[in-house]
């Protein structure tokens, strides 16, 4: 984490940026725009809007509930958020990799040893004590994990401990 603690700020940054304050500004803006450069000069949508105040009200009760069934659209009956979650698929290098962390340390060898003693199994072999020793040594691990540890500080001593 230390090596991309900048990047981590970056993206944080972004996300706050573009999420909240974007938002919250880009509504801002638009509502003063609209109202003081079209409604304020326009007699008739006076008498509907009588101030800055009531013409936000009015947008937001009729802007918000429009904009949640687009968003609802979008990932519920449209296939862009699909093909949104398609790209991010294809371009994400951890999806087809291992990820860093437990999942290569204890998950995946543990489904290998899995599918070993299944074929041996099948094959009416008995397992090794080589076998059944690796096999205790993943258990330890996941249990480990299971309690909240962490595989990237693990030593013998905190595996021997539990």
């Amino acid at each position: 984490m230390k090596e991309n603690f900048g990047f981590r700020l970056w993206f944080y940054f972004r996300v706050g940026w573009t999420t909240y304050f974007g938002l919250l500004f880009a509504g801002i803006n638009t509502a003063t725009v609209t109202y003081f450069l079209a409604i304020d000069k326009i007699p008739f949508l006076e008498f509907i809007f009588p101030t800055f105040f009531h013409y936000v009200v009015i947008l937001a009760s009729m802007i918000i509930p429009v904009l949640v069934l687009i968003g609802w659209g979008h990932y519920r009956r449209t296939a862009a958020y699909g093909s949104e979650a398609e790209v991010a698929l294809e371009s994400n290098p951890y999806m087809y990799k291992l990820p860093l962390g437990w999942n290569k340390e204890a998950l995946f060898p543990t489904l290998l040893k899995m599918t070993e003693f299944m074929i041996k199994s099948n094959n009416q072999e008995k397992l090794d004590d080589k076998s059944i020793e690796e096999i205790k040594e993943l258990q330890k691990k996941i249990d480990f994990l299971v309690k909240g540890g962490s595989l990237k500080k693990i030593t013998s001593k905190t595996l021997s401990k539990e």
